[in-house]
């Protein structure tokens, strides 16, 4: 029996080179970013937060975002808000940004926060560039407990769908309401065929104990009260006052 061959379509020079130059350039940010001095990344945790809050505000104040934002907020569990959310590329792209997580305790009153990385790889018709600014709301204890614990993958561990928004859409989205998160987000640029796999969620735990001032889990910041940093009681009063 004769062996069908298999066919392997060569890349050309040009595509080689510009992989390469993607290789390299994400190697050098890796490197940058693991010589940063310590003062920076506290730097970067009090702008997270402080943007974090201007992101939350945007949201509130969308037209047709707003009302949803307003009500399903006060469901929530917890909110991860990623400032800018940076997506790009040209065959083989990808997105990423940082965020600040806070959960609602018992009494409503929300936590400090805790920081994440969120991120995905793309490989498709794509080109473009965009940025984004994310609202997931954490609507299940389970989902809560699913970004607390480590490393997690939207659509694979977590439940996820695009928040409802528009006139009519609340008789449509019954199944919207059973996932894990719900996601709102306002972007600018054009990003073309995008074709994402799901998000992976992770801790930053050097913005962590940068901002906090020792190395801890983010479970102890969130869950357990164990931190605080007054630089962010004005996005914990934002969101007390977004869900009254």
């Amino acid at each position: 029996m004769t062996a069908v061959p298999t066919f392997r379509p060569a890349l050309g020079a040009p595509l080689r080179a510009l992989l390469a130059a993607a290789a390299l350039t994400l190697a050098l940010a890796l490197l940058l970013a693991a010589a940063r001095p310590a003062h920076a990344d506290a730097v970067d945790a009090e702008e997270l937060v402080s943007e974090a809050q201007f992101t939350l505000k945007k949201l509130q104040a969308h037209p047709d975002l707003g009302p949803y934002v307003a009500r399903y907020l006060k469901q929530a569990k917890a909110v991860l808000i990623v400032p800018q959310l940076l997506k790009g590329g040209f065959i083989v792209g990808g997105e990423g940004g940082t965020g600040v997580l806070l959960a609602r305790g018992d009494g409503g009153q929300w936590s400090y926060p805790a920081f994440y990385s969120m991120g995905a790889a793309s490989f498709g018709l794509q080109i473009g560039g965009q940025a984004s600014e994310v609202l997931l709301l954490i609507m299940t204890g389970q989902g809560l407990q699913a970004v607390i614990d480590d490393m997690v993958k939207i659509g694979g561990e977590l439940d996820a769908a695009a928040g409802p928004y528009g006139a009519g859409v609340d008789a449509a989205t019954t199944t919207n309401l059973n996932a894990d998160i719900l996601s709102y987000s306002v972007a600018k640029g054009a990003y073309i065929g995008a074709n994402l796999e799901g998000s992976v969620i992770v801790p930053r735990e050097s913005l962590n104990e940068a901002y906090y001032g020792r190395r801890l889990a983010p479970e102890a910041i969130v869950l357990r009260g164990e931190a605080a940093n007054a630089q962010a009681d004005a996005l914990r009063q934002a969101l007390s006052e977004a869900v009254r």
